[in-house]
């Protein structure tokens, strides 16, 4: 019988990237220090009768701090890839009514796109019992983009080479934070490209020991991040590629009296916070005093409390 279960999608923090020289092929290998936080798209499923065409509809939850068009092909969309790539590795179909409900914003380096892959994967793996295991999806998703095999598992991790190269905590930090939203984005690809420009000619080394350092052997247990000793090398490239990343920054690190940092390859900032109370009060100051969509975040393991609806 046709059921339908809906999940969360988290968004996740880079709360350290170190980035090394590109491959032959342009690929840059990573080291990052990857956490799943409670900033959640919702992907409803509803499993359809054999024989049915699958549906898919993507809006904007009404809660969204940061909206823009959603222009893209649904044949690109990261989700609907997932389902199809799933169906050809089971070699059967899977008909399904996707409603995609984001908070998410797009290009913001928060891993939107590719936490709803992840989470397409899992709801159909649950919804039409196939038993796969993570390993399994996680093979399929590396396909489907460099960010999907860690979202797979989510919670804390040490993430190298292409994104495939996974090391999981035992537990996430006890994570506290602000992420604000610019009103623009930045383009990844523009991101790399200036960074290539700005190590051209140097002896650039991967610190990949940097990032264990800050992370630890267990992500930071009980322990909130460091964040003075956070950083990320894409951040000079993503101040390059959207100049006016530097004064927001600027702008949050003094308001917040504290760092504010680059997820990713932008334009997503993020500020630790000390406890709830204080991510918070300084989300709400930063919405007031900057005019800029911000919300408290906290670390978020992928349980089974992610499901937030029950089959039928």
């Amino acid at each position: 019988m046709p059921g339908s279960v809906c999940y969360h999608a988290p968004a996740k923090l880079n709360l350290a990237l170190a980035v090394g020289t590109p491959d032959e092929d342009g690929m840059h290998p990573i080291c990052s220090w990857m956490v799943t936080v409670d900033l959640c798209d919702e992907l409803l499923l509803t499993r359809l009768l054999p024989g049915t065409l699958s549906r898919y509809a993507i809006i904007w939850h009404p809660s969204a701090k940061r909206r823009t068009e959603i222009d893209w092909s649904i044949t690109k969309d990261l989700s609907v890839r997932a389902h199809l790539a799933l169906q050809k590795e089971t070699g059967q179909d899977l008909p399904v009514q996707m409603k995609l409900e984001k908070r998410i914003p797009v290009g913001g380096g928060l891993g939107g796109g590719s936490s709803d892959a992840a989470t397409m994967l899992r709801g159909l793996n649950e919804l039409y019992e196939l038993g796969m295991s993570n390993e399994v999806l996680t093979a399929i998703g590396r396909g489907l983009g460099s960010d999907v095999p860690f979202l797979i598992r989510g919670g804390s991790a040490i993430v190298q080479g292409m994104g495939d190269e996974i090391t999981h905590h035992d537990t996430a930090p006890d994570l506290q934070a602000v992420i604000a939203f610019p009103d623009f984005s930045c383009q990844t690809p523009l991101v790399y490209k200036r960074f290539d420009e700005l190590i051209e000619g140097h002896n650039h080394v991967l610190r990949s020991d940097d990032v264990y350092s800050l992370a630890g052997d267990s992500g930071g247990g009980a322990s909130q991040p460091d964040s003075k000793a956070l950083f990320n090398d894409l951040t000079a490239a993503a101040i390059l590629a959207a100049p006016k990343l530097q004064e927001m920054i600027g702008q949050i690190s003094e308001l917040a009296e504290r760092p504010a940092h680059v997820s990713g390859s932008g334009s997503s900032l993020f500020v630790i916070c000390d406890d709830p109370l204080h991510a918070e009060s300084l989300a709400s100051t930063v919405e007031k005093r900057l005019n800029l969509p911000a919300v408290a975040v906290k670390a978020h393991e992928i349980t089974e409390s992610s499901i937030v609806g029950d089959k039928e």
